[in-house]
């Protein structure tokens, strides 16, 4: 019996996933994923047994994603705003065989998969030339799948350092593991229930669910949590689902947080959140005075979960030690164990500012895809590894971030490096030279500038130009928001450039 058809007896008739368009029982859901699953089995999914996903929020993304899993197939969620060329390298550095779109994105994937070794694409609403979900799933058999094949984590793309996006397997920390997808799926209903402390309730997914937070927070219809699931975030409409539908959970990051604190009072005072029992916070450190408002507001329920795609979690703080100790990110988690190092790479004594490192106990620390060289730079020691951050680290053990000596940028929650935009950027006949920082931005904490050193030889273009010629080449959200032109970004005799000295100025004071 399949987990969708064990609480189809349990509660029959229960909505089980829903988005704003369409509700589908525990029955339909059940249907759905053995359909899903067993074309995903019947299909040549290559050697890695892969597919992906790039396709905005709906209950067709959720039900492709867990029908990936179910299937015994590796899964690679796509970010929906890249452009095509962004998602034909995913494609083909995967090795996925199949696509699923939505009616948002199937032009560009389309194309993408045209430039990859992808077989099929299939697409659910207005998608074109895309194979129709609704036909694909009636052409599959609606028996039980095949549950004694090996489970296969995602395959998660990150924003790439020079330029290129990073490949990384779902770490072992979020990944349930076991021999065979029954064993897994029986693991993973395990912790759902043991991490919803015995309330079951139905959880919102506010964020795109490319990312491993909402991504993670779907699976939960595995132990049984029923899902209700958003478009792009609404402040107003997300207070509305959480009375409408009792929510008791949800995941969200400091700008959900910024755009819920500017709602009116009279629009927050308008709806009942007191169902809610838990909202866990990842994506980026959250400013004390919003986090502070924010319990004021919804309680003592958050989670405050510091980590990457790449290892999982490695910090972790409640609303209660984190009145305590305002502003951290919490303890280390096993298996890891934080570490504040000089730029020797000595320890440091408690309450001192240096790089934070993690020690991995099972040895692994960071893996990339099909790149051992960048996965040993990761690391200064077997297991031991940075996220790029300057913190330091009290007598208790709490860390508090204060900076970053990785060129990372972090908006809204999604990780950008700075990298892609120079590449672009430096193309441009009237760049001599470029550098991109992160700057203070009060909704989503950072956003993107360029500093560029203009060409001696051609007439200086307005910054909109230039920033313009980014945004045709690359996602809108990797390109800068502003620019200014400079006379020197401070390279060193080996090239080098120190982001630290040149963010510094923009944030005095911030």
């Amino acid at each position: 019996m399949t987990f969708a058809n064990q609480f189809a007896a349990e509660y029959p008739g229960e909505v089980a996933i829903q988005d704003e368009h369409q509700a589908l029982s525990w029955e339909e859901v059940d249907d759905a994923l053995n359909r899903c699953a067993n074309g995903l089995q019947a299909a040549d999914l290559g050697p890695d047994t892969r597919i992906a996903v790039f396709a905005e929020n709906s209950v067709e993304t959720a039900l492709a994603n867990l029908g990936g899993l179910v299937a015994g197939a590796s899964v690679v969620p796509v970010n929906f705003h890249l452009t095509a060329e962004e998602v034909a390298y995913i494609l083909s550095d995967s090795e996925a065989r199949i696509l699923f779109v939505g009616p948002e994105t199937a032009e560009r994937g389309i194309a993408a998969a045209a430039e990859s070794d992808v077989h099929t694409v299939i697409g659910w609403g207005d998608s074109g030339s895309a194979v129709p979900w609704s036909d694909w799933l009636v052409n599959s058999e609606g028996h039980e799948p095949d549950e004694t094949v090996p489970p296969r984590p995602n395959l998660l793309y990150t924003s790439g350092t020079t330029g290129r996006p990073k490949g990384t397997e779902l770490p072992p920390t979020m990944f349930a593991g076991g021999d065979t997808v029954a064993e897994h799926l029986s693991r993973f209903k395990a912790a759902a229930l043991e991490r919803s402390g015995g309330i079951r309730g139905p959880q919102l997914v506010v964020g795109p669910m490319y990312h491993t937070g909402p991504l993670s927070a779907t699976r939960q219809l595995i132990g049984g949590i029923p899902s209700v699931i958003l478009g792009r975030f609404n402040a107003e409409n997300t207070l509305a689902a959480i009375e409408k539908h009792r929510i008791i959970s949800t995941l969200m990051v400091p700008t959900h947080f910024v755009r819920l604190l500017a709602l009116p009072d009279d629009v927050k005072a308008k709806y009942d959140i007191s169902s809610i029992a838990s909202i866990s916070h990842t994506g980026a450190k959250c400013p004390v005075d919003v986090k502070r408002s924010m319990i004021e507001w919804f309680g003592p329920v958050f989670m405050d979960a510091y980590g990457a795609s790449e290892v999982g979690t490695t910090c972790l703080i409640l609303s209660e030690e984190w009145l305590k100790y305002p502003g951290s990110v919490g303890k280390a988690v096993p298996p890891f164990t934080a570490m504040i190092l000089d730029d020797e790479n000595n320890e440091l004594p408690p309450n001192t500012e240096g790089r934070l490192f993690f020690e991995d106990a099972t040895g692994r620390g960071v893996v990339y895809h099909n790149d051992p060289e960048k996965s040993a730079a990761a690391h200064i020691a077997p297991g031991v590894f940075t996220l790029g951050e300057i913190a330091y680290m009290n007598e208790e053990g709490y860390v508090f971030i204060t900076d970053r000596f990785s060129d990372m940028v972090v908006s809204g929650g999604v990780n950008i490096y700075p990298a892609e935009a120079e590449q672009v950027l430096i193309d441009h006949p009237a760049v001599l030279d470029v550098a991109c920082i992160g700057v203070p931005n009060k909704d989503m904490g950072e956003e993107l500038k360029a500093l560029v050193i203009p060409s001696l030889d051609i007439d200086r273009p307005d910054s909109e130009v230039l920033i313009a010629w980014c945004r045709d080449r690359l996602s809108h959200y990797k390109c800068p928001r502003t620019l200014d032109y400079v006379d020197d970004i401070g390279r060193n005799t080996m090239g080098k450039v120190n982001k630290r000295k040149l963010r510094a100025p923009y944030w005095e004071g911030s």
